[in-house]
């Protein structure tokens, strides 16, 4: 099979294409011929040398692909081979085949295309298992999602704001924040002319938001904590500002504060499964019933890779960037 592999650390050049023994599916996964699979800044990571491949996963980069099940372990799922399935994966995804565990694998919502369902569970598996899982978001409370315009911030807009909740972002340009706006949220913030926290409090009558998906880090989580509600929740899931940060912990103390933090990749495939059966009970209607929409920016050839990740680096994308292998 064709497929890109990481020659070495460094630049996007580094990526390239190559051949590849078709995978051999261990039990419980099944073997998917890939359409499309979606590109994530863990992928960028992974490619400097910064992101460790986890024991046992492949290394070719890619963490989530669209595509048809051509053979393997299907048991206890209601799956068969020849469905055309969405899947989170350990790697191995930047290729015309790849594993998955059969119990990480979601049907494709009615209606979407293969491009479009390979955008989807990376950013959907993180989202739901730190804001709703982790952080606790549920009845009317309020979400403050940095880096809005990403493929994590877009899909936390939607699935919040079709779940009910009022849905704050920050963006660094006023074009990305209108488009956080036309996905749902009520006040999009611009990052470099705008101080979030103010404005935060601004917008809530100084009570401040319950949860936040944090993907910065560093000197913002000082600022973070100043537009927290009472008993409100930090959900880190990266850290580009930094990762040692300056916390006032009388703050988290008087208010009864929560910081926490994951990440995804090394988690069991138990673990996994269950975000899958949620993301099927609680947001697949939605996107079937087109209240939660994909947001691609582009999408390349599986040989443009390169210029994909350059896009990724540039920050200038609204939403996904997705490889196309059929």
């Amino acid at each position: 099979m064709r497929a890109i592999e990481i020659t070495q650390a460094g630049p996007p050049s580094v990526l390239q294409l190559c051949d590849r023994p078709v995978p051999t599916p261990k039990p419980g996964e099944v073997l998917i011929r890939v359409h499309a699979a979606g590109i994530n800044r863990p992928d960028v990571l992974q490619r400097l040398g910064h992101y460790p491949v986890p024991p046992g996963a492949s290394d070719l980069p890619g963490l989530e692909v669209a595509g048809e099940i051509v053979d393997g372990d299907l048991g206890g799922s209601d799956l068969r081979k020849g469905d055309m399935v969405c899947a989170l994966v350990q790697g191995g995804g930047y290729a015309e085949y790849c594993v998955a565990p059969v119990q990480q694998c979601l049907p494709l919502p009615k209606g979407l295309s293969a491009v479009e369902a390979a955008s989807l569970p990376e950013t959907f598996f993180t989202v739901w298992s730190n804001v709703f899982d982790r952080a606790h978001l549920e009845g009317s409370q309020t979400l403050l999602v940095q880096g809005g315009a990403s493929g994590i911030g877009v899909a936390a807009i939607q699935i919040a704001t079709a779940l009910g909740h009022r849905v704050f972002a920050t963006a660094g340009s006023d074009q990305k924040c209108r488009a956080c706006e036309s996905l749902g949220a009520v006040r999009g913030i611009n990052y470099r002319s705008e101080d979030f926290s103010e404005v935060v409090k601004a917008e809530t009558g100084g009570k401040g938001v319950d949860v936040i998906l944090d993907m910065v880090g560093g000197a913002y989580l000082g600022r973070e904590i100043a537009c927290l509600a009472d008993d409100g929740r930090i959900a880190l899931i990266a850290f580009l500002g930094g990762s040692k940060a300056e916390v006032d912990l009388g703050q988290v103390l008087r208010r009864r504060l929560t910081i926490t933090g994951s990440t995804l990749r090394p988690r069991s495939v138990e673990f996994k499964a269950a975000i899958a059966d949620k993301l099927r009970k609680h947001v697949w209607p939605l996107l079937e019933a087109g209240r939660i929409k994909p947001v691609i920016h582009r999408t390349f050839l599986l040989e443009e890779v390169a210029q994909a990740h350059m896009l990724m680096e540039s920050g200038v994308h609204i939403g996904k960037i997705v490889l196309k292998v059929i």
